[in-house]
């Protein structure tokens, strides 16, 4: 009892139920525990994850770690009502960050942000982010389930992942081998992944004002299916490249596109010249450059324009690394060269 005779307040009643809590554990653990392997030594309720990696391989071995987020593609999740895609998405952020090092991606963790746990929606979340690790070879060893009530809007969330991979230090990939004459190849995206949906939002819910069921002639989807599309994850078409192949760098193209990314991995004193004709881009750019009237440059800058990975080889392994890439049932293009230059992109645009 508190003074004037009124009973304590609980947890609950500032707004965090702990039996949810509890009940979305449960629910989860199937999910988590899917992803591992004998290198896990700890389960679902341990203080710290344990994970022990087998480095007999490994003459030098170098750890990568890598960090990211969803961003705003979340606002599409909580319009759709949509959430068994999104992790899949925050594991693609991560992984595709530290593949392009070279790195084999070892274990990931996540942070789940919430204003009400729901049990039911946190296993949709969770579910997705096992089947992102699984698709990346890396163990979902942790995470945190935050209930912030007051903090989120009702019934949002944001997610941050972190993932560790693994190369042996010989094997890091810089960038720096790259010379004049290499060939640039481009991985197909399958849509937007998980970047400018700040900008696909303000066009297409608030100047074109379609919604998330809107159903375009140029989509084969609802609108709101179609920005749901969970980013790709490149880890494995890689890991399969590195294995038969000298790649001299790799880009993960994310926000700033091929304009902005790609220049991450060249050395001083060259640039990467790049035809967009080569390439066929997702419909759902050419939709938001039309409903919002946005210079090409713009998009370029903005987007990934329909390629999620570019590698870097020297001309002579350029057919055989297109040949492999379809053989792995990945859709790539030749889609420029290195020459000398002032470490930039010169982008012809169509």
């Amino acid at each position: 009892m508190t003074g004037g005779g009124r009973m304590g307040l609980s947890y609950e009643d500032a707004g965090v139920d702990i039996d949810a809590g509890e009940e979305a554990v449960d629910k989860i653990g199937q999910h988590v525990e899917s992803t591992f392997g004998p290198e896990v030594l700890t389960g679902l309720g341990s203080f710290g994850a344990l994970f022990a990696p087998d480095l007999t391989e490994y003459e030098e071995p170098v750890f990568v770690a890598g960090t990211d987020g969803v961003g705003t593609k979340l606002k599409v999740a909580f319009m759709m009502d949509q959430h068994d895609t999104i992790g899949i998405d925050l594991v693609a952020m991560s992984v595709n960050d530290i593949v392009v090092q070279g790195a084999r991606p070892l274990f990931f963790l996540d942070y789940l942000a919430i204003d009400n746990l729901i049990p039911a929606k946190t296993e949709e979340i969770v579910k997705g982010i096992s089947q992102g690790c699984k698709e990346a070879g890396a163990a979902l060893i942790g995470g945190e389930m935050a209930e912030m009530p007051g903090f989120y809007n009702q019934d949002e969330y944001d997610l941050a992942g972190f993932a560790v991979g693994i190369v042996d230090k010989s094997e890091v990939i810089t960038g720096e081998e790259i010379g004049v004459g290499d060939k640039v190849i481009g991985l197909a995206s399958n849509g937007i992944h998980s970047n400018g949906y700040s900008l696909a939002r303000k066009v297409l819910f608030e100047v074109a004002g379609y919604d998330v069921e809107t159903e375009l002639e140029e989509l084969d989807e609802e609108l709101g299916t179609e920005m749901l599309k969970p980013t790709k994850i490149y880890v494995k078409p890689i890991l399969e490249l590195l294995e038969n192949f000298q790649l001299k760098g790799i880009a993960h193209i994310t926000g700033g596109g091929l304009i902005e990314n790609l220049p991450r991995i060249l050395p001083e004193g060259t640039e990467a010249v790049l035809d967009s004709d080569i390439w066929p881009t997702p419909s759902i750019f050419d939709i938001i450059q039309t409903e919002g009237g946005i210079e090409l440059t713009e998009m370029y800058r903005t987007f990934n324009m329909g390629i999620g990975m570019a590698v870097v080889v020297s001309a002579d392994q350029a057919d055989e690394v297109l040949a492999k890439l379809d053989e792995l049932n990945e859709e790539a293009y030749l889609i420029g060269e290195i020459r000398a230059g002032d470490k930039r992109v010169d982008l012809n645009l169509k």
